[in-house]
């Protein structure tokens, strides 16, 4: 394992020079050159104290990411189907996307279908109109969206879609941070 490639890529991720790293960790802008370019290798507490500058922990560091699921086929995805005001369904397209910071899924909805008002909160709603027409539902404004048409908006005021065509409709619809 390359431990200087995976420092630098982590201080560029935090928008660090060598020379501030160094300063946060009490050392030389050169011994951060030298470890990023694998020339040195720093002891157990030298590194302990640059991964604490850095936001991350020695375990974290070493952990393998490789084995986080990427794809998620149809048998990963949860469905709740809604008949009475919905008349559809919601289908979570990232298994267990609670804990992330954002929560995609599909809306199925036949004519006449509406999603349940979800409240105001912190975050941001984006969608993309897969098929039919759409009225998006946002405090006292009606909008309008059609196929290959997206919406976003922040969810100040309640907030929820209705199918407004003579077709079944279908968005993907994404919140942050979940409240699916």
């Amino acid at each position: 394992m390359k431990i200087g490639d995976r420092v630098r890529r982590l201080r560029m991720q935090r928008g660090l020079t060598q020379e501030e790293l160094a300063n946060r960790c009490e050392l030389s802008k050169g011994f951060i050159s030298l470890l990023e370019r694998d020339l040195t290798s720093p002891s157990v507490d030298t590194l302990t104290d640059i991964l604490e500058s850095l936001g991350t922990d020695l375990k974290n560091f070493f952990s393998d990411f490789t084995d986080e699921k990427v794809v998620f086929s149809d048998a990963d995805m949860s469905v709740k189907e809604d008949g009475e005001a919905m008349k559809g369904f919601i289908k979570w397209l990232v298994p267990s996307a609670q804990k992330n910071r954002m929560e995609p899924i599909l809306i199925e909805m036949a004519p006449g279908g509406e999603t349940e008002e979800d409240d105001p909160h912190e975050g941001e709603e984006f969608g993309y109109v897969l098929a039919g027409n759409i009225k998006i539902i946002l405090g006292d404004r009606v909008i309008r969206a059609r196929r290959d048409d997206s919406f976003y908006f922040r969810p100040t005021a309640p907030h929820r879609i209705v199918n407004a065509g003579k077709s079944v409709c279908r968005v993907i619809w994404v919140s942050t941070p979940p409240s699916f």
